[in-house]
C-alpha cells in the first residue's frame, strides 16, 4: 500500500514532491453539477501558501492552481477532477549538505529504512508542502459541503508555546476574525501576543510548537460509521498525517479525564429537529457518529524540526558529525497549519457525507 490516497467514496490521491517540478492531487468521487469557484479554491492555497508573513518561511511560491480534468463550464462532472500546483522557488543547493546524514527530528532516517533510498531536497515527499494539495482538494469539498448541507468548518491558533489565546465564541467566530492577523489567533491581542513569541524564536534560530483547534458547524445528525470508521477515528488519522501533528484531541480530550461522568456526559434536551446536546463534552460525536452538534477538535504541533543551531547526528555511513540546517524555514508551523487543520476536517466530513447519503439517509 502506498499511503498517498485516503477516503472512501470521496477519494483523494496527493503526488509530487517539495523540489520536484510540480505536485497535485486528483480527487475521485465529487458529485457532479458543483458550480465550482475556483477563486475559492486559490483562496485557501494563498492562506496556506509559504512566504505569506514575517511568521512563516520566506519560500517565495504563488501556489496558482490548475485545472486538468473533472472541470467543465464551471461545474463539477462527476469524473476525478485533478489539480496541479507548480514550484517555482526551489533552492535545493540548500540541501547538499544534509545528503549523507539525518536531520534530526525529519524523516530522512526513516525513509532510508523503509525505502532504502530519498529524496533529500526539503524532505521529498514527506516535505510539508505536499500539503498544499489536501488544501486544494478540501477547498473542493467545503464548496459542497456547504452548498449542499450548509456545513462550515474554520480552525485557530489557540497556543503557541506557552502563551494561550483568548478564549473563543465558537458560535460567531469567522475567518475573517482568524486571518486578520499574521498569527491566526481568534483576536488581535492574544494573535500578537503569540506573533512575539514566534518572532524571539526566529531571532533565536529556534522553533515552537503549539495547538490548534478545528471547529465544523452545521453538521446533521447520523454522520459516521460503528467502530474501525468512526468519524473521529477518521478525521484524528487525517489529523495525524499532518506533519509535525503530535497528538489529538476531540471535545474535553484528556481534560475530561479529570471530570466524573455524572458532570461529563451531554444530557439531550427536544430540539426543533430531534434531540439536542445542551452541552458538548463529546465534541460532537457519539459511538463515532454525529450528534448535530459543533464538532470539536485540537491537534498538537511540534516545534518544527529545522531551527538553525548545532545538532548532533550521524552519516548514512554511522559517522558522528555537527551540522546546522541553512535554508528557508518556519520558526513556527501554527499560522500555516490553521488551513490543514480545516481541510484534516472537511476531506473526511465529505467522504462520510456521500456514505450517509449513500445509506439513503
Amino acid at each position: 500500500m502506498s499511503g498517498n490516497s485516503a477516503g472512501l467514496l470521496f477519494r483523494v490521491t496527493t503526488w509530487g514532491e517539495s523540489h520536484g517540478p510540480a505536485l497535485g492531487v486528483v480527487v475521485d468521487g465529487c458529485p457532479p453539477g458543483l458550480a465550482l469557484n475556483l477563486d475559492a479554491v486559490q483562496a485557501e492555497l494563498d492562506r496556506r501558501r509559504p512566504g505569506q508573513s514575517r511568521l512563516t518561511t520566506q519560500r517565495q511560491e504563488a501556489d496558482q492552481v490548475e485545472v486538468l480534468s473533472g472541470v467543465f463550464e464551471g461545474r463539477t462532472t462527476g469524473t476525478p477532477i485533478s489539480l496541479l500546483i507548480r514550484n517555482a522557488d526551489q533552492r535545493s543547493r540548500d540541501y547538499s549538505g544534509v545528503a549523507e546524514l539525518y536531520r534530526p527530528g525529519h524523516a530522512d532516517f526513516t525513509y532510508d529504512a523503509r525505502f532504502g533510498h530519498r529524496d533529500h531536497r526539503g524532505g521529498g515527499r514527506s516535505s510539508a508542502r505536499e500539503t498544499a494539495a489536501r488544501v486544494a482538494a478540501a477547498a473542493i469539498a467545503r464548496q459542497w459541503l456547504a452548498a449542499r448541507f450548509g456545513v462550515q468548518v474554520l480552525a485557530w491558533v489557540d497556543r503557541v508555546a506557552d502563551c494561550t489565546a483568548a478564549p473563543v465564541d465558537e458560535a460567531t467566530l469567522t475567518h475573517e476574525a482568524v486571518d486578520a492577523h499574521p498569527a491566526r489567533g481568534p483576536d488581535p491581542a492574544s494573535s500578537e501576543a503569540m506573533a512575539q513569541v514566534i518572532e524571539a524564536a526566529r531571532k533565536a534560530g529556534d522553533t515552537v510548537g503549539g495547538t490548534v483547534r478545528g471547529l465544523a458547524r452545521g453538521l446533521p445528525a447520523g454522520w459516521g460509521a460503528p467502530v474501525f470508521d468512526r468519524l473521529e477515528a477518521d478525521i484524528g488519522k487525517h489529523c495525524l498525517s499532518l506533519p509535525a501533528c503530535k497528538g489529538v484531541e476531540f471535545g474535553s480530550g484528556f481534560a475530561g479525564t479529570y471530570a466524573r461522568g455524572s458532570t461529563h456526559n451531554d444530557a439531550f434536551a427536544p430540539g426543533p429537529q430531534g434531540p439536542v446536546p445542551t452541552t458538548n463534552n463529546a465534541g460532537g460525536t457519539l459511538g463515532g457518529i454525529s450528534t448535530g452538534a459543533p464538532l470539536t477538535v485540537r491537534c498538537a504541533f511540534k516545534p518544527v524540526s529545522t531551527h538553525f543551531q548545532p545538532q548532533q547526528t550521524v552519516t548514512a555511513a554511522g559517522q558522528a558529525v555537527t551540522f546546522q540546517n541553512k535554508g528557508r524555514h518556519d520558526p513556527c508551523v501554527l499560522p500555516r497549519a490553521v488551513p490543514l487543520v480545516e481541510a484534516a476536517i472537511l476531506l473526511p466530513l465529505m467522504d462520510h457525507a456521500l456514505r450517509t447519503l449513500a445509506l439513503g439517509r
